[in-house]
């Protein structure tokens, strides 16, 4: 390739920084690779600096931290934002309550809220400091790849420059805008991504507001989860607490919703028989605070969105999050799928940055000691069974009724009473009869089918490189 002024040449080129891109760049740098970031970066109000979209839940649990692999001490202070004694889920009539997840964990806790902005920024000056680049500002317009001998990546970029590479790791997140051109072109008609992982009908959409809570009403160790009060599969709202007495209320529900397609309307406590379409995540958080709170406060004055410096904009967020299981990478072009992108985030678990950030390291590691095909291995053996644990679980609950969830949320607690402190994944002792059982086995079914390549959605085999 003849030499261009607007040209660079780098080892890896990674697309997208978020914690899966962040993390991918730290990995290669460390091993001596040059790397480069590229993050087309959106302004929000809770940085001074153009960035990832930083948005999501942002709750880390106990066991969470082993499967990132990250050092919690080592986090600046500014991010972990509360520590978490527990979770809350709340049916229509019925509730569990979980102190432990029942999985071993280094963490020392039920886990912890966090401020998904600094931990971005935390990753990126991180990453900078190993010496890796991280271009803000620019997005990828394409992405040309030579197959010739040796893969070659040729990224142009929105700005008219060009990146070239050897390496190319794809962390562009659930919307895939880079991602979805640069699979198809390996995969055959059937199995396109664009179809499979199209981000219109393949994701979530999730909606928060940063609201300040009177004291009173304010659990700052708990995290809050309502099941069968919305319809959708995985549709749920919560509640995260963060630093002082302000806490992020906000929902998730599959994109595109239609009133008309919900049946037993009068059994959502947040439909009314007047609506006429589905209402908006806007509108279903100010139900779900009035549900909770408004026979003894006025919501809009006594529960205030913090408009200034949290959030993306006004103090409220709107982001995609992938319902998709995860997706096998074509490592024979030394190409690599993280995170959001592949799918190994959740509409299930809200979000998945622990994922995120372990799919990265695996791959930033491989690119740069030209190891990339090993991968889809590898990225199975680090996060396959939370992959299996969120896709037998959201297969089970993908239809549940309002009162399917109270009767689930009554068998749990059931369980948890038979045992020594609340478990959320831990079944082993099941002595209440058939419900527990049945519930069991449907779960461990599921997570069965799972096995092996079967939690990827696209598999390695299906990839045609040359």
């Amino acid at each position: 390739m003849r030499h261009r002024e607007n040209m660079q040449r780098v080892d890896v080129a990674i697309v997208g920084g978020g914690p899966a891109g962040t993390s991918a760049a730290i990995a290669a740098a460390e091993r001596g690779a040059d790397a480069i970031v590229i993050e087309k970066g959106v302004p929000r109000s809770d940085r001074d600096r153009l960035g990832p979209d930083s948005t999501d839940a942002a709750g880390f649990l106990d066991y969470w931290v082993d499967i990132a692999d990250i050092d919690v001490e080592a986090l600046p202070e500014d991010v972990i934002l509360r520590e978490i004694d527990g979770a809350d889920f709340v049916g229509p009539n019925e509730h569990v309550a979980i102190d432990r997840t029942g999985l071993p964990s280094s963490y020392d806790g039920f886990g912890f809220t966090f401020d998904r902005t600094r931990l971005d920024d935390h990753l990126r000056d991180r990453a900078e400091q190993m010496g890796a680049e991280y271009r803000v500002g620019t997005a990828v317009r394409s992405v040309e790849t030579d197959l010739t001998g040796t893969p070659e990546h040729t990224l142009r970029l929105a700005d008219g420059s060009e990146i070239v590479s050897s390496q190319l790791i794809l962390a562009d997140g659930p919307q895939r805008q880079v991602t979805i051109p640069v699979l198809d072109q390996y995969l055959p008609a059937d199995r396109q991504a664009s179809s499979v992982m199209n981000p219109r009908s393949a994701n979530h959409i999730a909606y928060q507001e940063y609201r300040e809570f009177p004291e009173e009403v304010f659990d700052p160790s708990r995290l809050s989860f309502w099941w069968g009060w919305m319809p959708g599969e995985t549709a749920y709202p919560w509640i995260f607490p963060n630093a002082g007495s302000v806490a992020r209320i906000g929902l998730t529900m599959p994109i595109g919703m239609d009133i008309g397609d919900v049946s037993d309307r009068d059994a959502y406590r947040l439909l009314k028989p007047e609506d006429e379409r589905f209402p908006t995540g806007r509108v279903l958080v100010r139900r779900m605070l009035d549900e909770l709170y408004g026979d003894e406060y006025d919501v809009e004055t006594d529960f205030p969105v913090l408009e200034s410096g949290h959030g993306k904009s006004d103090g409220t967020e709107t982001y995609p999050i992938s319902s998709t299981k995860p997706i096998d990478s074509p490592t024979d072009a030394n190409i690599a799928v993280v995170g959001g992108a592949m799918g190994t985030t959740s509409a299930f678990h809200e979000g998945g940055d622990h994922v995120a950030i372990r799919t990265g390291k695996i791959a930033g590691r491989l690119a740069a000691t030209d190891s990339l095909d090993r991968y889809n291995r590898s990225w199975k053996e680090a996060i396959g069974e939370e992959v299996r644990r969120n896709v037998a679980m959201a297969s089970i609950v993908e239809a549940y009724t309002p009162a399917d969830w109270d009767h689930v949320f009554r068998t749990v607690r059931d369980i948890l009473s038979y045992r020594d402190g609340g478990s959320m994944i831990d079944f082993s002792s099941v002595r209440t009869g058939f419900d527990a059982l049945s519930l069991l086995t449907r779960y461990e079914w599921r997570r069965f089918l799972q096995r092996g390549d079967r939690c990827a959605m696209i598999q390695e085999s299906t990839y045609s490189v040359r």
